[in-house]
């Protein structure tokens, strides 16, 4: 794979720039060279899973003629791989979704890295994300990434396959209940006593760290900003 595509998504490119930034240190530290289309826009997911299918198709066929001559598309985000993977065939057919990777799949399936030369030393705790988990299937693939870093301290965090109450519009139509799924999340991640808890999705983060700034503990942080950092 020689032409990689930096998809940053929505939440990225509107509140953290500084994750795809990461994510082009890390790549390019590996030797690759990675393009970013301005062309991009949003992949389409909420207006999917809110039932606007013919929306959400002109969003993921846009996609296509944005990413459609690289061989990879690399993103920080595994809620927008997965909604490339599994809804775009559906969709709009076609294979780009094939070409679609969470960063931790990219670096490790197709890379073969699992050491990128990182330094951070801080306590760390990992929120495994529910789309990379249950949709894309990613397992340990982030935690292997973090493991390799120098320095780093990780802690488990209880309950971490727990559903942080976000998922997108979930937290709007059913605030109740992602309220309380909040709670039960930032009171297991402050009571890690790390300084960080990592995650592969800046919207989740998003969302815990909202409950953390109220209720106080770690400072949430995508994972890749800490596999670009060399301090």
């Amino acid at each position: 794979m020689s032409r990689i595509g930096l998809f940053i998504t929505c939440v990225n490119d509107a509140l953290y720039p500084q994750t795809p930034k990461a994510v082009v240190a890390v790549l390019e530290r590996l030797g690759y060279e990675v393009d970013f289309p301005r062309a991009q826009t949003c992949c389409g997911q909420m207006h999917a899973n809110s039932g606007f299918r013919k929306d959400a198709a002109k969003l993921a066929k846009s996609f296509d003629r944005v990413f459609g001559s690289y061989d990879a598309v690399v993103t920080p985000s595994g809620s927008c791989a997965a909604m490339a993977r599994d809804q775009y065939p559906g969709l709009i057919g076609g294979d780009i979704g094939e070409r679609v990777y969470e960063l931790s799949e990219f670096l490790l399936d197709h890379a073969g890295v699992e050491d990128v030369g990182a330094r951070f030393p801080h306590t760390v705790a990992y929120h495994p994300t529910c789309h990379g988990t249950r949709a894309l299937g990613l397992g340990d693939k982030p935690l292997r990434l973090l493991r390799a870093v120098g320095g780093i301290e990780l802690v488990d965090l209880p309950a971490a396959e727990q559903c942080c109450g976000f998922g997108g519009t979930f937290a709007l139509k059913n605030s109740e209940v992602s309220s309380a799924m909040l709670e039960d999340k930032c009171r297991n991640a402050a009571g890690t006593g790390a300084e960080y808890l990592a995650a592969a999705d800046n919207s989740c983060l998003t969302h815990i760290g909202g409950g953390l700034t109220r209720t106080g503990g770690p400072r949430p942080i995508h994972y890749a900003e800490i596999l670009a950092s060399t301090a």
